[in-house]
Formats: C-alpha cells, sequence, structure tokens
C-alpha cells in the first residue's frame, strides 16, 4: 500500500461518530504499526489533511479538507442540481432529503435538507452507510452491471437487518428490480423505523453519479404519500437528465435481460 493510499484510508476513518482520532485509534483501525501510523499523521497535519485537536492527542481533518469539500459541493453541476431538486420534494412533503454519493461499496449523504415535520429522521452528512444496504446505495449500485457490483462486494453480506439484502443474489434481484422500476425503496434496514425513497441520476462515470432521496417515519407515511413522494422524486431525476449538457450513459441492464 502507497503512502498516498494509506492517506486515503486514515480520512475515511473518520465518520459523523469518529470526529477526532489517536494515533492508536487509526492504527488498529487500520492494522498498522503505531511509529508508521505517527509519522503519517504527522505528515498529513503539516500538508493541511488534518490538525491536532487542542489538549489531546487526538487529530481530525484539517480547513482542507472543508474547504475541498464545500468548494466541490459549489462546483459539480450535478449535485448543485439534485441538491436542489431534492430541496422542492422535501418542503413539498415536509421529510428530510439528501444528497448521496457512492464510494466504492459506501454510500455517504453529501448534503441534506431537514424536514418541517415536528418527527423527523435522518442520518448525519458524511456517515458511511453499506450502499448494499441503503436505498441510497442500491440506486447508485443499479447504475453498475452485476459483475461490478460482485467486484465491489468480494466478500460475504454483512447485512445490518433482516430487511437488508441478505445475500449477493438477494441484492443482484433487488437491483434489476432498481433498473426496472427506476427508484429503490428502503424500509427498517439501516435505520430502525425508517423508510426512504431514493432515485439516482447520472454523471459522466459511475463515480459521478448522484442520488436523490427522501427518508421519513414509517409510523407516519402511509402508500399513497410514498407513491406521490416516488413520483415526485422521479419527475426531479427526469428533469436533471434532460437538461442541456446532461450526461446520456444509461444504466446497465442485467445480465439475464
Amino acid at each position: 500500500m502507497t503512502t498516498l493510499s494509506t492517506a486515503g484510508q486514515v480520512l475515511r476513518c473518520f465518520s459523523a461518530r469518529r470526529q477526532e482520532l489517536t494515533v492508536t485509534e487509526v492504527a488498529e483501525l487500520l492494522s498498522l504499526p503505531k511509529s508508521n501510523v505517527s509519522r503519517l499523521l504527522r505528515a498529513m497535519r503539516e500538508a493541511g489533511f488534518l490538525e491536532s485537536v487542542p489538549d489531546s492527542r487526538g487529530y481530525r481533518p484539517g480547513i482542507l479538507m472543508f474547504e475541498l469539500g464545500h468548494r466541490y459541493r459549489r462546483d459539480s453541476a450535478l449535485v448543485a442540481r439534485a441538491h436542489a431538486a431534492v430541496g422542492r420534494v422535501s418542503r413539498q412533503f415536509g421529510h428530510s432529503g439528501y444528497v448521496s454519493l457512492r464510494d466504492g461499496a459506501d454510500v455517504i449523504g453529501l448534503t441534506f435538507h431537514e424536514g418541517s415535520r415536528m418527527l423527523r429522521v435522518g442520518t448525519p452528512v458524511g456517515q458511511r452507510l453499506p450502499a448494499f444496504a441503503a436505498a441510497s446505495g442500491r440506486s447508485l449500485l443499479a447504475r453498475l452491471t452485476d459483475e461490478e457490483v460482485r467486484r465491489l462486494h468480494p466478500a460475504p453480506l454483512l447485512p445490518p437487518s433482516p430487511n437488508a439484502p441478505q445475500d449477493m443474489a438477494e441484492l443482484l434481484r433487488r437491483l434489476e428490480a432498481v433498473r426496472r422500476d427506476g427508484f429503490a425503496t428502503a424500509v427498517d434496514e439501516s435505520n430502525p423505523g425508517v423508510g426512504s425513497i431514493a432515485v439516482a441520476v447520472g454523471g459522466r462515470q459511475p463515480d459521478e453519479d448522484a442520488c436523490l432521496c427522501i427518508v421519513y417515519p414509517l409510523s407516519l407515511v402511509d402508500e399513497p404519500e410514498r407513491e406521490r413522494m416516488t413520483a415526485a422524486l422521479l419527475a426531479e431525476a427526469r428533469e436533471i437528465q434532460a437538461r442541456p449538457g446532461a450526461p446520456e450513459r444509461a444504466a446497465p441492464r442485467s445480465a439475464a435481460a
């Protein structure tokens, strides 16, 4: 593993639940010698990727990472359009909405619209979830071929709940349904009591695809409202893809198609 790839692995260790990390914690998470990790974290701090936490031995992402993240949100036309689209659907129905991206086998919420209803649900922006066990993730995985999905998951799936796909065969069946219907749904999967609807919009490359997602408390939403939210997300996705300059890369068909 090169120094650059190891630095990338270090940055992936941070999450909404792990906003600060020590040398010991990073060494344990990456199964690396503490001496190597200590040198790497110091170098990343000097380069601006990390900063030391005052009165602590911990590190956290540096201002450079913060600036790059905001620049990416601002400069990505697809993300900007998706963010505006999710905002309209969120305001219409009062539920929280996300724009999410896929990073390998994970899905990450990039932007967030807080719902207006008294009872709201959601996952912190930046938190990683296994893509196979989230509506947003499956909407993005469905943009890949079955073989590409298999390569992303060389080990057996570890479903977080009984409602998530339990193995690769079930995952591929669900992805085929997403390709057919144009949207993905999840009920009681990564987050108990939470439902979600997701529609992907294609970028120029698979790793540039984005997802429009609405999350809602299962106790408050009936089937007619779910259908209306799904229709609204699909309409917004069609509008994004129909705009001048939008890429025309289509989602693949399954191997059986």
